[in-house]
C-alpha cells in the first residue's frame, strides 16, 4: 500500500536531521498483469525521473495476481488485461476495497505461428477449432496445413496459465463465454515464454501481447467469419477495434485516486505517458504526437 520510506543514507540523514530538510520518499506499489509490467516498469523509471520523491515498485505474476493484491488491499493500482469478474468487485467491496477502474492503452492480443508454417491468415472458428475443448484440429493437416519442420503434424498448443488475464481473454473472444480450452495446452507463466517456445518449435501456435513481437515469428491475420477480409493485429487495429481479438489494459485503484497515486494516474494519461504506452507497443488511448 501506500507509504512513505527514508532512503537517505546514515551521513544524509545526519545532515538533513541537523538541517531540517530530511523528506520521506513516497512509494506506490503495482502489481499485475504480465502484459502490462514491461510499460508500468518504463512509466516507473520515467515518473522516477521526473518526480524523485515518489517510487512506484512494479511486479508481475499476472492480472489474477494483480486483482488479489487489491481485493486484500495490499497494492496501490493493480494491473490487469481483464476486466474484473463480478464475484471479485464483490470479494473487493467485502474487504472494503472500491476498484475504480482506468483504461489505460490498447492491445491487439496477437496469435503467433513459427515462421516457417505457412498460414497467414486465421478466422476464429480456425482458433476455436484449434484451442477449443473437443474443436477437432489436432493435427495441421485438419486445417489443410502443412508444415515445413513439424514431421508429426501435431498442433503444439501454447497458451498461459489460469491466472492470466490473456488466458482469460483469448478464452472469451475465441472460445465463447462457455468455451473451454482443450486438454494438454502447454501453458506458459509469461507472455515472453509463449512467444520464445513458439519461436523454437515448428508444430506451435501460441498467442501473446502484440508487444512481445518479434522478426522471427509470424503474426496470425484474423478474420472474424469465413469469407471476411482479415485483419493484422497491430496498434491501430487494436485502437479502433477492428482486429477481433483487441482489448483494453486496465489498471485497478481502490476508489477514485487521491494524493500521489493520482498524480500517477494522470502522467500515465497524459501525453507523455501515453507515448511510453506507444514506444512499448501497445496503442495509446488517445491520438498523440511523438518525438
Amino acid at each position: 500500500m501506500l507509504k512513505s520510506r527514508f532512503l537517505a543514507i546514515p551521513t544524509a540523514i545526519a545532515i538533513g536531521l541537523a538541517a531540517g530538510t530530511v523528506q520521506a520518499r513516497t512509494e506506490i506499489q503495482n502489481k499485475g498483469s504480465d502484459t502490462l509490467v514491461n510499460v508500468a516498469q518504463a512509466w516507473a523509471e520515467q515518473y522516477g525521473k521526473i518526480n524523485p520523491d515518489v517510487a512506484v515498485a512494479v511486479s508481475g505474476g499476472g492480472s489474477g495476481t494483480g486483482i488479489a493484491a487489491m481485493i486484500n488491499g495490499t497494492v496501490d493500482i493493480a494491473n490487469a488485461s481483464r476486466k474484473m469478474k463480478e464475484k471479485e468487485i464483490k470479494q473487493a467491496e467485502e474487504h472494503g476495497q472500491h476498484p475504480v477502474e482506468h483504461v489505460v492503452g490498447y492491445d491487439a492480443l496477437a496469435v503467433y505461428l513459427h515462421k516457417d508454417n505457412p498460414a497467414k491468415s486465421m478466422t476464429l472458428a480456425d482458433l476455436a477449432k484449434i484451442y477449443g475443448r473437443g474443436g477437432g484440429a489436432e493435427n495441421w493437416k485438419d486445417l489443410g496445413i502443412t508444415v515445413p519442420g513439424c514431421d508429426s503434424g501435431e498442433i503444439v498448443v501454447v497458451s498461459r496459465q489460469n491466472n492470466s488475464g490473456t488466458y482469460a481473454y483469448f478464452q472469451e473472444a475465441v472460445l465463447g463465454e462457455k468455451g473451454k480450452y482443450r486438454m494438454g495446452t502447454l501453458d506458459m507463466h509469461g507472455s515472453k515464454d509463449v512467444v520464445d517456445l513458439v519461436e523454437k518449435t515448428p508444430c506451435a501456435i501460441g498467442y501473446s501481447g502484440l508487444a512481445y513481437a518479434t522478426e522471427h515469428l509470424t503474426k496470425v491475420c484474423v478474420s472474424k467469419e469465413k469469407g471476411q477480409p482479415c485483419v493484422e493485429p497491430t496498434e491501430v487495429t487494436a485502437f479502433d477495434g477492428t482486429y477481433p481479438i483487441a482489448r483494453p489494459l486496465l489498471m485497478y485503484t481502490n476508489g477514485e485516486p487521491q494524493g500521489a497515486v493520482k498524480a500517477y494516474m494522470d502522467w500515465i494519461m497524459s501525453d507523455v505517458g501515453q507515448c511510453i504506452v506507444a514506444k512499448e507497443g501497445y496503442a495509446p488511448v488517445k491520438k498523440v504526437e511523438c518525438k
